[in-house]
């Protein structure tokens, strides 16, 4: 059975999703709407929470979650592993990424498997940039990546 919990951020609104013992989705709200309940006792969303809090908080630079990345094709699920890899407060261009999956000419591609993530922040998509250093294009927004990439330096 799925959970669904509402979470604050410094960005807006997250949507957390978790089964019984996986993280399955991470995604900002349409929405600027909490949860009815101020408090999930879903072990995952707990820990979910606490970690975000300490990300947030600029004390925490990976997680340890359990993560439900199964749902993709094998290229996005590769884009999505490799995404992992990429260190807090670094950046990585579409081309290095294609690049690092063996796939490069599929820089495109690699971008849009990028903004198919379905655990934004987790799996950081947002440390993928053009190759001219520009932010390029994110799925919630350009100024949200900034904000990302600002508070990770």
């Amino acid at each position: 059975m799925e959970t669904i919990y509402r979470y604050l951020s410094p960005i807006g609104c997250l949507e957390i999703k978790a089964e019984e013992k996986i993280l399955t989705r991470l995604y900002l709200c349409k929405k600027n709407a909490l949860s009815d309940n101020f408090i999930s006792n879903h072990p995952i969303i707990q820990q979910t929470c606490i970690q975000l809090n300490e990300y947030f908080a600029k004390k925490r630079q990976s997680f340890e979650l359990p993560l439900d990345i199964i749902k993709g094709t094998v290229f996005q699920k590769k884009v999505w592993e490799e995404l992992q890899l990429i260190p807090y407060g670094k950046t990585i261009s579409y081309l290095q990424l294609a690049q690092a999956i063996h796939c490069p000419n599929a820089y495109r591609a690699a971008g849009t498997a990028t903004s198919k993530n379905p655990i934004i922040i987790i799996i950081p998509c947002h440390r993928v940039i053009n190759t001219n250093g520009r932010l390029g294009g994110y799925t919630y927004g350009v100024k949200i990546k900034k904000q990302l990439l600002d508070l990770e330096q």
